[in-house]
């Protein structure tokens, strides 16, 4: 098997990178070969049962949910029910997105419906936008000005964003990575209007009318009992718990993938092999952190074969680091917490370049 090198060695020591440190690998053609093997061994194929199991399995779980939720009563112990619920909720975004990647059903269309009806009924949040965002993610990652998971938001991912942050959000960028798990307890408002805001500035009318519906029908099915059954205060801790835990778990799982990679000028020429190998990171932990993070712990074999079913990915990723020490590409592979650790010192290094927000520019000119 080849080195499962440390993470980031041969990376530039900066936050992000102004020019691509790697060769444009002239690999495209092994790559034909890599996806022959992969097709050959039948690692392409559908995989129903798997998906068949994991949906029973979400089923049963939102029941014993549901059931917890009616025998605790008017008791703070709903909160744990609500934690459940932000990890079922994610869990369930998961096979939303592979579906949105033709993975799950034998057909787009098919795929198409499902995704619609995880993402906005069970989830509440916009197919439409989803796979807009993520569709230019796998196009171009960590590329500047064409990956949206790189583009500036509360917190900056490239340098030239921090040192435009001014005033709070400066002050929040220069401590990013620290604050980043913090921040995390908050992105489920954030996907929540951010698909819907989508959804009335780009969707069409079809999507407005049906996607729309469905994340209304997702908020009343859930909220009504909640504030129904609960006093008011528990209601409202209940749904702030619910959130954090979704927005914690959703962020804890992606962002492992590509932050702290290398940065791809916008116009670089580099390959598809290249490009996807080269700007993700894998996570040890086999099955289990399979089933944990939805298997995006296997994210460098996604990006390669996204429409590839997840019970699959294991072995793929044999075949690609074997790939990979063939020729010369590096594979970066690591542990969760490591991970996090990267992505935090990575985030940190970025917003340095933060502007200090109590800094006067008057006094500034003066002092020179």
């Amino acid at each position: 098997m080849p080195n499962q090198a440390a993470p980031e060695a041969g990376f530039a020591p900066t936050a992000t990178v102004t020019s691509w440190p790697f060769p444009v690998n002239s690999i495209t053609s092994t790559f034909t070969e890599l996806a022959s093997t992969v097709r050959d061994l039948g690692l392409l194929r559908r995989h129903y049962a798997f998906y068949i199991g994991s949906a029973a399995v979400l089923t049963l779980a939102l029941g014993g949910i549901i059931t917890g939720f009616i025998l605790l009563g008017d008791s703070w112990f709903q909160l744990l029910m609500a934690g459940a619920l932000g990890l079922w909720l994610t869990q369930a975004a998961f096979l939303g997105h592979e579906a949105s990647h033709r993975v799950i059903l034998d057909s787009g269309p098919k795929n198409d419906r499902l995704g619609r009806w995880i993402s906005t009924l069970a989830v509440g949040i916009s197919y439409q936008w989803w796979m807009n965002k993520h569709s230019r993610h796998h196009q171009s990652p960590n590329t500047k000005g064409k990956d949206p998971d790189i583009e500036k938001d509360t917190i900056s991912f490239i340098d030239e964003d921090a040192q435009e942050a001014k005033g709070l959000i400066a002050a929040i960028t220069r401590k990013q990575g620290y604050l980043f798990f913090p921040l995390l307890t908050f992105e489920g408002y954030n996907l929540h209007y951010r698909s819907v805001a989508s959804l009335f500035a780009n969707g069409t009318t079809k999507q407005k009318w049906t996607e729309l519906s469905l994340i209304v029908a997702h908020f009343v099915i859930y909220l009504v009992p909640v504030f129904l059954f609960l006093p008011l205060g528990m209601a409202f801790a209940f749904v702030a718990v619910q959130m954090a835990v979704f927005g914690v778990y959703m962020g804890a799982s992606f962002a492992p993938n590509h932050k702290g990679m290398a940065i791809i000028p916008a116009d670089a020429k580099v390959d598809f092999f290249s490009k996807q190998v080269l700007t993700s990171r894998n996570i040890r932990g086999g099955w289990f952190m399979t089933i944990l993070m939805g298997g995006l712990n296997y994210q460098i074999e996604h990006h390669l074969f996204p429409n590839m079913a997840r019970p699959h990915l294991a072995k793929t990723r044999e075949l690609t680091m074997i790939h990979c020490e063939t020729h010369d590409v590096k594979y970066t592979e690591t542990g969760l917490f490591q991970s996090y650790g990267i992505v935090i010192d990575y985030l940190n290094r970025v917003g340095l370049q933060a502007r200090d927000p109590f800094d006067c520019p008057m006094v500034n000119k003066w002092r020179s």
